[in-house]
């Protein structure tokens, strides 16, 4: 388990990194990672007023 850490340094050594992109994502991204809870939300609760909820919460969140 000790050389683990020495192996993955000299592979990194070689790569440049690429900088985490920071800021807010997309609507369309933030509605595509919403559905299928929302699909979910539809079938365990077997009701529509659910997964307007949730998507009411997901408007909010993006500001909307």
């Amino acid at each position: 388990m000790a050389l683990t850490a020495a192996r993955a340094l000299l592979r990194t050594r070689g790569r440049a990194t690429r900088p985490r992109r920071t800021g807010r994502r997309h609507p369309l991204v933030a509605t595509l990672m919403a559905l299928p809870l929302a699909a979910l939300l539809l079938l365990v609760f077997d009701g529509w007023n659910t997964v307007a909820r949730q998507a009411s919460s997901v408007g909010e969140m993006l500001g909307r």
